[in-house]
């Protein structure tokens, strides 16, 4: 920078670039056709400089933007005649992308000739035309299996007009082509919200000040890193996890570890992912844009302070990653259709549960995570009218982590999403769909007991409303549930059942697959819970006796775990007292 920038006009253009992203938000909401957009909200919008770095990204999804810039990299190497009214739609994860269900549509935005900044939303589709009525296709062997239509950064619009031709490969594999192509118009016009809104700013504070400020800003976000950082001891961190048993995987599951240095006097932070195993005959393999945004997830869950997200934060955290890794950069053609969930959510909470090493207050336990049939993707057709559906539904939650300071949420959704996600309403699901949901409610004593308490399970029972609905899920976490820090206790694992509606009858249903739920079953999920943090006994008996009273908790629970013992609807101050004596005694 060769002036000073202003500090006041610094927040000012700092949160009118957030406020263009909400924007952009706003819209894609407002107008995609998809439930698994417009109403859980599985998207995310930004801005990047136009060096590819993130500049602004209000509240998207960690592990969608995150890693963005490579994605404006690709737009600019492979297209050396980029101009005002093209954009791009991008999916392929062998470069810059997450997983080939996230559409991305990137809007390079031209100021004075100049091509300045790049919007960008990227949003999960219902269907990406997989081989499978799912976009998680967590158990093809490659991407041929896999089957979705890749797009590597291909131009769809050329002078604010749609190619054809792109359209129309769309159109003719994706099954639900009128959904898809509704998403699709949403999200170049959320893009091409930023693109208006970035030239208004121009026009009121000139495009000098706006390259200064972008020079200004991720200055100030790096200072903000360096000296958070810095007040951290030097130290050096290792966690590790396992993703239970799944197809490809063998007996043991997936061992993952990570190591952490913290390195103060430099103000920075190294995250080692390369020991870590090669690339599995299956869809869990991350991209370098997960693996990386699912790493930088960790971190800002971990340090203890609010720090921005963009690239001027991220300078001080290095991110080491290895080719041809399960959780580091792929190789074709090893699939990634379900690389922004599992083996992403294990590695968030690996870095951000390894900081709980350094001392309390520090980290947070871990978060659950997981596709039960309540977060399924769900296709068949629907026999009130007779066309075909295919959706990703959101109707039950999974517990959050517990933090040094707060219980976890029960509406985490997800270690990778950081709690963005919303839940689908149970009302519109049953409109949009032929399923009936007979409940959802939190399950009591699933968070893990500690100081600060793990977020609950979610139970949801559902069945069809015709013939059937097919449904496609993995269930994670029945082996390694989420794991509790500092004394803090372990989440309770998930599970799920088919019942015979008549009957009562029970039968288990396999942890991951397909099965078509017939008329008259009845479906049962069970989401896991968070891991708590810290030492149950040092919990605040008021907030036991909250969590009794709110039937989080149960009398035995509170006993035998929180050293609470609780009378006719009270707190027993003398038994409790010398029930928690005993215990710290023992």
């Amino acid at each position: 920078m060769t002036r000073e920038f202003d500090p006041v006009k610094l927040s000012v253009l700092a949160n009118a670039f957030d406020g263009i992203v909400r924007e952009m938000t706003s819209g894609l909401l407002r107008s995609a056709r998809s439930s698994v957009i417009n109403t859980a909200r599985d998207f995310s919008c930004a801005v990047l400089t136009a060096d590819n770095q993130l500049l602004a990204a209000a509240e998207g999804v960690p592990v969608h933007v995150f890693g963005a810039g490579p994605l404006g990299e690709d737009m600019v190497e492979l297209h050396k005649d980029i101009r005002e009214g093209d954009a791009f739609l991008h999916n392929d994860p062998y470069m810059g992308n997450s997983h080939a269900a996230d559409h991305v549509i990137l809007v390079p935005i031209f100021i004075q000739g100049r091509h300045l900044f790049t919007a960008v939303t990227k949003a999960h589709q219902a269907d990406c035309g997989n081989s499978l009525p799912t976009t998680f296709f967590a158990t093809a062997r490659d991407v041929y299996e896999e089957g979705a239509l890749i797009f590597p950064c291909v131009r769809i619009q050329r002078d604010y007009t749609d190619i054809d031709d792109i359209i129309r490969m769309c159109r003719s594999r994706i099954r639900v082509p009128d959904q898809w192509y509704g998403d699709y118009l949403a999200s170049v016009g959320a893009s091409r919200i930023a693109e208006r809104r970035i030239h208004e700013l121009a026009e009121k504070f000139g495009v000098d000040d706006l390259v200064d400020f972008v020079d200004a800003w991720f200055d100030y976000s790096e200072r903000l890193t360096a000296s958070a950082i810095e007040k951290l001891p030097e130290y050096v961190l290792h966690g590790s996890s396992a993703h239970d048993p799944f197809p490809g995987t063998g007996p043991e599951g997936v061992q993952l570890q990570a190591t952490l240095e913290v390195k103060p006097k430099q103000g920075k932070v190294v995250i080692d992912l390369r020991d870590n195993p090669d690339n599995l005959p299956n869809g869990l393999n991350l991209t370098k844009a997960t693996a990386t945004g699912a790493a930088l997830a960790g971190i800002l869950s971990g340090i203890p302070e609010n720090l921005p997200s963009n690239a001027g934060t991220f300078r001080r955290v290095e991110v080491l990653l290895r080719d041809g890794c399960a959780v580091g950069v792929p190789k074709h053609p090893y699939s990634c259709s379900s690389g922004t969930t599992n083996l992403a959510d294990r590695v968030v909470n690996i870095v951000q549960a390894a900081f709980s090493q350094i001392d309390d207050g520090y980290g947070t336990a871990e978060g659950a995570a997981g596709q039960a049939p309540a977060k399924s993707v769900i296709s068949g057709t629907d026999e009130r009218n007779g066309n075909p559906y295919v959706n990703q539904i959101l109707v039950g939650g999974v517990g959050g982590p517990a933090t040094p300071y707060v219980d976890g949420w029960p509406t985490y959704q997800r270690p990778v999403c950081g709690a963005l996600l919303y839940h689908d309403s149970v009302e519109v699901d049953e409109q949009r769909y032929p399923i009936l949901v007979h409940e959802r409610a939190l399950v009591a004593d699933t968070g893990g007991a500690g100081r600060q308490r793990g977020g609950l399970a979610t139970r949801v029972t559902m069945e069809p409303r015709g013939e059937s609905v097919t449904l496609t899920y993995g269930i994670e976490g029945k082996i390694n549930p989420p794991k509790g820090v500092r004394g803090g206790h372990d989440g309770a694992e998930p599970s799920a059942w088919v019942e015979d509606v008549k009957t009562g009858e029970r039968r288990e249903i396999p942890v991951v697959g397909r099965y078509d739920l017939q008329s008259g079953e009845k479906v049962v999920s069970i989401t896991p819970g968070g891991g708590g943090y810290g030492d149950p006994l040092e919990r605040d008996v008021l907030a036991v006796l909250d969590d009794y009273r709110e039937s989080r908790v149960t009398l035995e629970a509170a006993a035998a775990h929180y050293g609470v013992v609780i009378t006719d609807g009270a707190i027993d101050e003398a038994a409790t007292a010398k029930t928690r004596e005993e215990r710290l005694a023992g």
